[in-house]
């Protein structure tokens, strides 16, 4: 019963390192890249939650909705200070996406945010030799999120060798 017991944790610690990827940071500049959009990538669907303060008669307004409830608690599970909390407010990005064939692929996520105006900010994610099915998470937290302001327009793609292979976008985007 105790070796089960010592199995069991070591799973749950191994499966919840190999599941949680660190977040990535924004990059130094969001070159503009050739479009080659290739049959071979696409993206599937994607999820995006606003991870922000109840304040009672603004936005979000408080919910009934165990969903949503579950989602704003599941995100700041294991804050335990008022600076924990905010350190997990933001917007979390979610994208599905599918590769056919097996390539060196970057996920790039490039977004503008209410108080930068036009200036365009972008993170990635590299997945090296990538088939099959993947999704990749972006989170815009805490500071950069509490100073730069909520994100207004945003686009994901694929990069394979340097060449956009798939795109996704909000319709804000130009």
């Amino acid at each position: 019963m105790r070796g089960l017991v010592s199995w069991a944790c070591l799973v749950v610690v191994v499966g919840a390192i190999i599941v949680r990827a660190e977040n990535p940071l924004p990059i130094e500049s969001a070159n503009v890249l050739p479009e080659a959009i290739s049959d071979d990538f696409e993206f599937r669907k994607f999820e995006i939650f606003r991870n922000a303060a109840i304040v009672p008669g603004a936005t979000p307004i408080p919910t009934k909705d165990l969903m949503v409830d579950f989602e704003r608690k599941h995100r700041i599970w294991g804050a335990l200070t008022a600076s924990d909390v905010s350190v997990r407010t933001g917007q979390y990005f979610t994208f599905f996406w599918r590769a056919k064939r097996p390539a060196n692929l970057t996920v790039r996520l490039e977004y503008r945010q209410a108080n930068l105006k036009n200036y365009v900010q972008a993170r990635e994610l590299y997945y090296p030799n990538a088939k099959g099915s993947h999704s990749s998470e972006f989170a815009i937290l805490g500071n950069d999120y509490e100073t730069d302001g909520p994100i207004t327009s945003w686009r994901a793609i694929l990069i394979e060798n340097r060449k956009i292979v798939a795109l996704l976008q909000s319709r804000t985007w130009q």
